[in-house]
């Protein structure tokens, strides 16, 4: 089985009622990048304002984006659930050590993770900044702690070639 199949299925990410179709698009591009394999969200904020194609890159195609009623009971089997949000007594990112299968649930733009959801969580996170970033940004520091912090990662010149635009061809000399 290669890395990146590895990786795929060990990354699911939760949205908790999500406002914004810009965020929502931004963080399937996220996905894609990161390779998550499928992202859950509640409430249906999102839903109202799907209309407005935000996934530039088309990650949808690729990663599964899915309503679900109860963000706990999307949780796939055998992934830790591990909130990210500013919540008293969370972890600082930093600190943090991934489990190999997690699902990431974060807060929506104007709120926060509902108390039972942060109860059943196996680790609570947040991302030490002076005030809160947005959605997307969120979820792509997450999900590049998780990479950076992967000693297994796949990198180098060939991850570059497959990951660059096709009107980029330069090298460091």
């Amino acid at each position: 089985m290669s890395k990146e199949s590895r990786y795929v299925r060990k990354v699911s990410i939760g949205l908790t009622n999500p406002k914004s179709p810009a965020n929502v698009g931004a963080v399937l591009r996220a996905a894609g990048c990161y390779q998550a394999g499928q992202i859950f969200y509640s409430g249906t904020r999102y839903d109202y304002a799907a209309k407005f194609h935000t996934d530039t890159k088309n990650a949808s195609q690729n990663v599964p984006l899915q309503q679900s009623p109860c963000l706990l009971q999307a949780k796939p089997a055998g992934a830790k659930l591990i909130c990210v949000d500013l919540v008293e007594g969370a972890v600082p990112l930093p600190e943090f050590e991934h489990p190999e299968q997690a699902y990431y649930v974060f807060g929506p733009e104007d709120g926060t993770i509902e108390q039972g959801i942060i109860d059943a969580a196996d680790a609570v996170v947040y991302v030490p900044t002076k005030g809160c970033m947005n959605l997307a940004a969120s979820v792509n520091v997450l999900l590049y702690d998780r990479l950076a912090k992967d000693l297994n990662r796949n990198q180098g010149d060939d991850l570059i070639k497959a990951s660059r635009d096709t009107n980029n061809k330069v090298k460091v000399r």
